[in-house]
């Protein structure tokens, strides 16, 4: 570990260690050059300057100030599973959102409202309403992330999307303010939201369900994860569904289609399982998933004259 972490901005160098270690943060979860490959879903990825884990919004406010004042860039993250990081990693401070609470009240005669902070990772929260025997949920159960990241994306799986679901969503800006949107204001579309384009941390999702069947609950469920199973290469590390759905195809189809199943750039390669998806074979690079999925478009492009877009986020010093 360094004793001195400077970053220069502009013509400013700064010590971000001195500011952080100076601040009302919680040293224990402060981590410094941080592999993000540790943090990702993908296993990829170079280090950090500084990561913390955040567990409350007081010390999301004190992030979201020291960057300001000190001008260092921030990244929020959530569980990593629909990031690419680069391979000389993030500049400036990481910060993953850490808090958990869930929230559940009864509001009608069968009807649940769930509050459900933004760090609780999907399955968790299908595992805890599975237990209070609520509904709605089942669709959703084994996408990978949180509920923050979900809501970001609208994630969606077998016909259902967190948007049908959602009542409402509190936010942050990079000011500190906090702000409620409804499900309307979250412009939601396909892997979609406003969340994507304007700057705000996603501090909370409220969903509304229904009472159910434990037994029919579970069932549904097991029946999703087999599914899933069977279907996509969770057997190795991924970040998800590499490439958006086209608005009149389906992109793995065509990839499959293209004869690019099994082909490999690096340690990155087109899984033989799902064409969707690229996967970490062999202790794969940012710079292998980038040129693969470069050539997959290229190759969609010029044998269906489609444009394909990624579904992941890629992030990082390029």
């Amino acid at each position: 570990m360094q004793n001195k972490l400077r970053l220069e901005i502009g013509s400013v160098n700064l010590n971000i260690k001195e500011i952080l270690e100076n601040s009302k943060l919680n040293k224990e979860n402060l981590y410094y050059n941080e592999p993000m490959a540790k943090h990702t879903s993908f296993k990829i990825g170079g280090p950090a300057d500084v990561f913390i884990k955040v567990d409350n919004i007081e010390e999301l406010k004190e992030i979201l100030k020291l960057s300001k004042e000190n001008k260092i860039p921030l990244t929020i993250i959530g569980n990593g599973s629909n990031i690419l990081v680069t391979d000389k990693g993030i500049r400036g401070i990481t910060a993953k959102l850490n808090f958990k609470n869930i929230k559940i009240e009864n509001i009608a005669d069968n009807k649940e409202k769930i509050d459900v902070d933004a760090g609780v990772p999907v399955g968790l929260l299908a595992q805890k309403l599975l237990k209070e025997e609520i509904a709605g949920f089942e669709e959703l159960s084994g996408i990978p992330g949180t509920i923050g990241g979900a809501v970001i994306m609208n994630a969606g799986a077998h016909g259902k999307e967190i948007k049908d679901i959602l009542k409402k969503v509190t936010a942050m800006d990079y000011d500190g303010n906090i702000y409620e949107f409804t499900n309307e204001e979250c412009k939601f579309s396909y892997r979609n939201s406003k969340f994507q384009k304007e700057k705000y941390i996603i501090l909370q999702a409220t969903l509304i369900l229904e009472k159910g069947n434990s037994q029919e609950i579970k069932e549904k469920m097991d029946e999703y994860m087999q599914f899933r199973k069977e279907k996509q290469p969770i057997e190795y590390p991924n970040a998800g569904s590499t490439f958006k759905r086209g608005e009149d195809f389906v992109t793995a189809k065509l990839i499959d289609e293209a004869g690019l199943k099994g082909y490999k750039v690096g340690g990155a390669q087109v899984s033989e399982k799902h064409a969707g998806f690229i996967v970490n074979v062999d202790n794969a690079t940012a710079k292998d998933v980038i040129e693969l999925t470069d050539y997959i478009k290229e190759k969609i492009k010029e044998k269906f004259g489609k444009k394909i877009n990624l579904e992941i986020q890629i992030i990082g010093e390029k």
